[in-house]
Parts: C-alpha cells; structure tokens; sequence
C-alpha cells in the first residue's frame, strides 16, 4: 500500500464514522461553529484553527478541506464579496462537505463557498476533469499512459485548477503532513505560484523536533494520522522561505507535544507568512524605525536595521514592515514630501534617513492604529 492509498482509506474512513485519534484538541471560536452542522465539526480533523488569520472580503484557498469545517468558519468572515475554496483528493471527504453546501448557503446568505477536487501538490491539475477524461479514454497499454500525461500537461497550462497569483489567503489544518516527502517542495512552491503578490498563508501543522526516521515513516498507520509525514520544526518554515516567501513565523506553538514517539516529540504549530509584492523597489523618501529590542535584525531579503535608528526603505519594504505580521516591530515614517522615485540601491549596511529627511513626516504606528 503506498501512502497515498493509506492516507485516502484512512480519512473515508473519517468520513464515514468518528475518528477521535486523527485530530489534536484545538480551542476553535465557537461563535463561528453555531451555524454548522454537528456531522461537519465531528468529522472535521485538524490540529489548529487557521480561521483566525481570515479577513472579510478575502478569497481563501483551504487545503486538504475535508469535512469543510475550517471553509465553513471561513466563509462567515470574508463576507459576501469574499471567496472560501476547499481543495481535497477524497471523494468521501467532498461528498461530505458539499452534503451541507445548500443549507450553509442559506445560512450565510450567499452561496459563497466551493468545494474542487485535487492535490494540493498540484493544484494545476483538475481530478474531476481527469476523472471525466479518464471514463471516456480508459488506460487500455503504455501509449494511454503517455497520452494522459499530454493530456494533464495541457489542462495544467490551459485550464489550471487553481490559477497563479488568485488567492489572497491559503490556510491549511494538519494536512502537508501527509503528502509524501518527494513532493513537499513542490506543495509550497504551488502555495506560492497561486497566492497574489502580499497575499498571506496561515498553515496549521504538526512538526517533530528530530528529523523523522525512514522506519516510522514507512508506518502507514503514523503517517495517515499526521505523525510520521511531519517535517521537522526548522526544516518547516525553511521550506517557505526556500519558494519566496517573507515574514515566515511560528504564530502559533504548542509547549506540550500532541505525541512523543520513540522520544521524538511531535506538536502542533501554527506558520504564517507573506508572498511579496512583484513591484519594483522604489526610493521615494520612505524610513521605519526598529523598536528593539535587539540591538539589531535582518529581514528575509537581508537588510539591516538598527535599533531606534531612521532606516532607509523602499515604498515596497516600507509597506511590508509597517502592515502585517513586520507590523508590530516598525514605526514607519511618510516623508512630508516623496522625492522623485529613484531606483533601490541596497547596502549591506543599510541607510539611515537624516532627521532633517524625515522632519515634518506622517508616522505611521501600528501599535496605536494611527497615524499622527
């Protein structure tokens, strides 16, 4: 049995009676469960609650949807003009979340929520059109192999499942464990392809804080429930800062393991992180200052910033550091007067502003949602 059977027995299983070994006890907001059905929080398996990083008019990719849960909760915040798309390969799984599709459509006013089949480490390819494709042109020898890998190629190009740079948020719960090792790059580097330029990603997950070894791996029974597949706790948010990803945190970390498992300890955690802008990075006048408390830190496109220091930044670099998850840590500073947009040029050593650059600014303070 490979690990993709195992996992797809496993969650029908889920799918069709109670699970309670498949999911970790998570404090979800119970005003966002009222509207839904119990069979869809039964049979729901996570490890986090990914809803709370939602914002309203958002369109949402959730992977590894499953009982529609997390989509559900989502929906009621994005509001009527936002999106909620859940993703999954098992049919049961689909079957279940759209079973209540109608009745959360009229609960919620709009019928704002689509569950699609596929992977999530290849969020190009359409299951359902290749389920369709494949009742009309049945695999008979080895030419009807090569014709369906055509056949994909063209539906990835031409009719992508999910398209590049669409979703301005992708959240997951307990699920990229459970893609095979092979092809975990490749599942965040899709993360990426379909998430827009300052689009957000909250994953929930299960990390180890030792790599994993090759015989618990080959345990189907630890890798269908959410153990043996973990990546360890470095190697996770690596992976994100790896495809392009910025701003990569642990959000969220449980102190005490979900399992130990021959003294490896296993938790779950939540990752947040920003794709950047696509846009040029301009000099206009712009500068933050770092709160501290360090002395001094680098960002993910290593520049430096001094401590209670006037830095230098591009209108890209100051929009990230200001908003989000950088926000907390920057005061930004609106020049009085953009100077003409000139070119970013980077020094290792960073810039300061002179307070006679910056005098008369607009200070931008997330700490006090103002500016003054």
């Amino acid at each position: 049995m490979t690990i993709e059977t195992g996992v797809l027995e496993r969650y029908s299983e889920g799918a069709e009676s109670l699970q309670a070994d498949l999911c970790c006890p998570v404090d979800y907001d119970q005003n966002l469960l009222k509207l839904l059905p119990k069979e869809i929080i039964d049979k729901d398996y996570g490890c986090g609650d990914p809803s709370r990083y939602v914002e309203k008019n958002d369109i949402v990719l959730d992977l590894g949807s499953g009982s529609g849960k997390i989509c559900y909760m989502a929906a009621q915040l994005v509001g009527d003009q936002g999106k909620v798309i859940g993703v999954d390969m098992n049919d049961d799984m689909l079957s279940l979340s759209r079973k209540y599709q109608s009745e959360m459509a009229s609960k919620l006013g709009s019928d704002r929520v689509e569950f699609i089949k596929g992977q999530i480490q290849d969020l190009a390819l359409d299951l359902a059109a290749m389920d369709e494709h494949l009742q009309a042109n049945p695999i008979q020898n080895s030419e009807d192999i090569i014709a369906l890998r055509a056949w994909q190629e063209n539906q990835r190009h031409k009719n992508p499942l999910i398209k590049d740079n669409s979703v301005d948020l992708v959240i997951s719960n307990c699920v990229l464990n459970l893609v095979h090792d092979s092809d975990k790059d490749q599942l965040i580097k899709e993360i990426f392809r379909v998430t827009k330029p300052g689009g957000r990603v909250a994953i929930s997950d299960i990390v180890s804080d030792e790599q994993v070894p090759e015989h618990l791996k080959q345990d189907q029974q630890l890798w269908s429930g959410c153990i043996s597949g973990a990546l360890q706790e470095h190697d996770f948010l690596q992976t994100f800062i790896d495809a392009g990803f910025v701003a990569v945190k642990y959000d969220k970390w449980e102190n005490q393991p979900w399992q130990v498992v021959e003294n490896i300890e296993f938790r779950s955690v939540t990752i947040t992180a920003i794709k950047p802008q696509d846009t040029s990075c301009m000099d206009k006048g712009h500068a933050v200052i770092y709160r501290g408390p360090y002395s001094k830190i680098f960002d993910d496109e290593g520049h430096v910033y001094y401590r209670g220091q006037r830095m230098a930044v591009c209108e890209r670099s100051f929009k990230l550091l200001t908003e989000g998850s950088y926000g907390n840590d920057f005061i930004g500073i609106i020049p009085a007067q953009e100077t003409t947009p000139t070119p970013w040029l980077d020094d290792p050593e960073g810039v300061i502003r002179l307070a006679s650059e910056t005098k008369g600014g607009e200070f931008k303070d997330s700490n006090t949602n103002s500016c003054c």
